[in-house]
């Protein structure tokens, strides 16, 4: 239940009892922010304390330690027979604050006034690539959380920091936790067909840092770099900011068109792909395409920057082993996260630097950060030696195998007049084809769809050269089966 003083100069003060703020720090803020604003100029005379009590139903003890802590940060000053006034002289920061605080919105802030931000901060909208909240269908590239081991892996997180080495608490390695990046580089050589060394694995936070790292050390404003069409809005965004002029070359059912992008831009400097599990349309890239864009690599000096999005993932046919197995020639920079395999909190991922490009890239990666974060990096390091990592990737490619198989069967059912679904051999999402003759764009039902609380982005959204093609981009990796029935069934009915 919330009171209102009526008697006092601070009459706008509102204490709630129900709030989980304590009452002393409710006045405080509320006293704090009138002065801030300018409601009580410098030198206003504030009620007595005993009075303030009394008119907010509080007791005097509240008010003295809401007051005590506006004296100590400067907001007010007592003076012996005056009582307690707002103060006279006020920090910078202050006025600062309170000229802030009177622009309600960056659209009131008239034109000019602002200093100069650069280019890149009004290029793209980070939602376009990252959209926080809970667990809806159909968000792509979300892991089923409720599968995962917490228990084991509190165990292993405690453990790790349970008498830990002093070294380990003073400072990191900057390429990441060593034993971490062994136990990587035995797993990429055993399962993705990787030659590399423990040396040559960097410890970053999580994949979108490792792209930034690899436009910071391979591009300067101007060069010219390949991307997928369609393709992931993350990468685009964080090439542009390091000032790239980008080709955007078309992906069809055997990948990225390599000779293509010779024809438009032979010069260029990096080729980012996504080989094992093309996003968003879940290509594989054929063997005569990766020799072709090698080859390319090779006699241009440029770079391959391989993605390799969801290839734990595969449920049909042998594993495709990654690119840059076959790289003879260290053109390849592969990257890696664990966010889709454990959960996104974790931030945690890895890339793998060709030998030439180590010197280059800790010399950048000191630029920008010390060293990874270490608190979960022994525990994960533990967590891949003893088994759990390949343990858990075989429990979730039987269960996402199978709710693939759920989510055709009830597009099926309840939008085969719309919808159209094929199962495929990898990854946590499918691309579902629209039937032009239901009359609507894929757009038109993405947005209906977002008003209806799902989540269902449009394929053509990823595009951006002219195309023709119309669908949606379902995950369905992180629902149950009956949030993937329901969720067609919701889709369907819009439609």
């Amino acid at each position: 239940m919330a009171s209102r003083s009526t008697k006092s100069p601070l009459q706008s003060i509102i204490m709630d009892r129900a709030a989980r703020k304590s009452l002393q720090t409710q006045v405080f803020d509320q006293v704090r922010g009138a002065i801030l604003s300018g409601q009580l100029s410098p030198g206003t005379r504030l009620p007595a304390t005993r009075i303030l009590a009394s008119d907010l139903h509080v007791s005097r003890n509240t008010i003295l330690g809401a007051f005590e802590r506006l004296h100590a940060e400067g907001y007010i000053e007592g003076l012996a027979g005056s009582g307690t006034r707002v103060s006279n002289i006020l920090p910078e920061e202050l006025l600062l604050a309170r000229n802030r605080s009177r622009v309600p919105s960056g659209d009131a802030v008239p034109a000019g006034k602002l200093s100069r931000l650069s280019q890149i901060s009004t290029l793209n909208n980070p939602q376009n690539r990252h959209r926080p909240g809970p667990a809806r269908a159909f968000r792509p590239g979300l892991p089923d959380l409720s599968q995962f081991p917490f228990q084991l892996w509190g165990q292993l997180v405690a453990k790790s920091w349970r008498n830990p080495p002093t070294d380990t608490l003073l400072a990191g390695e900057m390429e990441g936790y060593f034993p971490l990046r062994q136990s990587i580089s035995d797993y990429l050589g055993a399962v993705r067909g990787l030659h590399c060394a423990p040396e040559q694995v960097l410890i970053t936070s999580g994949a979108q840092q490792a792209l930034d790292l690899i436009a910071r050390v391979i591009i300067d404003p101007g060069d010219k770099v390949w991307l997928e069409d369609p393709g992931y809005h993350g990468l685009r965004s964080t090439l542009q900011a390091a000032g790239a002029k980008i080709y955007d070359i078309r992906v069809d059912e055997e990948g990225i068109c390599v000779k293509r992008g010779r024809k438009q831009a032979p010069d260029s400097v990096l080729a980012a792909i996504t080989p094992s599990h093309q996003y968003p349309l879940g290509t594989t890239m054929s063997l005569t395409r990766r020799l072709e864009l090698l080859d390319w690599a090779k006699t241009s000096n440029a770079w391959i920057l391989e993605d390799d999005y969801d290839s734990e993932f595969r449920y049909a046919g042998k594993p495709h082993l990654a690119l840059q197995g076959l790289d003879q020639s260290q053109r390849v920079i592969y990257v890696g996260t664990f966010s889709k395999v454990l959960f996104p909190a974790l931030r945690l991922g890895y890339m793998v630097v060709p030998a030439p490009l180590l010197t280059s890239f800790t010399a950048v990666r000191a630029s920008i950060d010390d060293y990874p974060a270490l608190a979960l990096q022994p525990a994960l390091h533990r967590f891949i030696d003893d088994g759990h990592f390949a343990s858990h990737i075989r429990k979730l490619r039987k269960l996402y195998s199978k709710r693939q198989q759920t989510m055709i069967n009830a597009l099926q059912q309840h939008a085969a007049g719309c919808l159209i679904a094929s199962p495929t051999q990898a990854g946590m999402h499918l691309v579902v084809r629209l039937n032009r003759a239901c009359g609507f764009d894929d757009k038109q039902i993405s947005d209906r769809a977002a008003k209806a609380g799902l989540i269902a982005p449009a394929l053509s959204r990823f595009y951006k050269g002219k195309h023709s093609s119309q669908g949606l981009v379902l995950g369905y990796a992180g629902l149950s089966e009956q949030e993937v029935n329901l969720g067609v069934k919701h889709l369907a009915q819009l439609l």
